[in-house]
C-alpha cells in the first residue's frame, strides 16, 4: 500500500543481522572483534542470501565487520550490487568483554551485569559503548539511506544484534528502554522488515516495523 492514496508503493529499509560466527557459537562476546562465519552461518546465508535479494534492494550498506560483510556480499552476488561499508553500524563495542566468554563476564563483573539486567544504559565491559551510543550511530545511517531512497525503492542495511535493534528504534521513533522489553534481538541471518508510512503534520518522514525477526521460515 502507498503512502499516499494513487502514489508509488512505500519504500522499505531491510535490517539485516550477519550469520553465526565462530564467536556466536562458543558464546564468546564480539564487540568489534572481528569473528569469521562458523560452517553454519554460511549455511545461513546460502539460505537466507535469496530471500532477502527477493526484497529488490537497489543499495546494500554493511557494517565493515567481516561478518557483517560476509553477509552482505552473499546478497550483492545474487543482485549484482556493491556493497557499501559503514563502521557506524558495528556492534556495540563490549569493552573489557571482548573476547571473554558469557559465563566468565558473569563471573567476573556481577555489579555490571546486574545493571543491564535492570535496564541502565550502562557502559559495557567498562570502557565500551552504551546502548544510546550505539543506537545514535546506526539510527543516523538508516536515516542516511532512507534519505537517499527513491519513491518505492527497497534498501538493505546488515548490521549486528544490538546495533541492528536499537537503530531500527531510533528510527522509528521507539523508546528504547521499551524496545528493550519488547523486541527480542533477531537471530543469526534473521532480518526487519521497515515500510515507510507517510509524513507527520510536521512533514517528517515515518517509518512502521512491519516484520520483525523474519527469515526463511517465514517468509
Amino acid at each position: 500500500m502507498s503512502p499516499v492514496p494513487g502514489g508509488p508503493p512505500p519504500r522499505r529499509i531491510v535490517v539485516m543481522r550477519h550469520a553465526e560466527t565462530v564467536d556466536n557459537a562458543a558464546r564468546v562476546w564480539q564487540g568489534h572483534r572481528d569473528s569469521a562465519l562458523s560452517d553454519r552461518g554460511r549455511e545461513q546465508v546460502a539460505a537466507a542470501a535469496p530471500h532477502v535479494a527477493a526484497y529488490r534492494p537497489v543499495v546494500i550498506v554493511s557494517s565493515d565487520l567481516q561478518r557483517a560483510v560476509s553477509t552482505a556480499r552473499a546478497v550483492g552476488e545474487l543482485t549484482g550490487l556493491p556493497v557499501r561499508l559503514d563502521e557506524r553500524l558495528r556492534e556495540v563495542h563490549v569493552g573489557e568483554w571482548q573476547g571473554l566468554h558469557v559465563d566468565d563476564v558473569h563471573a567476573r563483573y556481577p555489579d555490571l551485569v546486574a545493571a543491564l539486567d535492570r535496564g541502565e544504559d550502562v557502559r559495557k565491559g567498562v570502557t565500551g559503548e552504551t546502548r544510546e551510543e550505539v543506537a545514535t550511530r546506526a539510527g543516523a545511517v538508516l536515516r542516511e539511506v532512507s534519505d537517499g531512497l527513491a519513491p518505492g525503492a527497497t534498501a538493505l542495511v546488515v548490521a549486528h544484534g544490538v546495533s541492528a535493534r536499537v537503530g531500527v528504534s531510533d528510527l522509528v521513533g521507539l523508546d528504547q528502554d521499551l524496545s528493550d522489553r519488547v523486541l527480542r534481538g533477531l537471530d543469526n541471518c534473521h532480518w526487519a522488515l521497515l515500510v515507510e508510512a507517510g509524513k507527520s503534520f510536521s512533514a517528517t518522514v515515518r517509518w512502521r516495523i512491519a516484520g520483525w525477526n523474519l527469515g526463511p521460515s517465514t517468509t
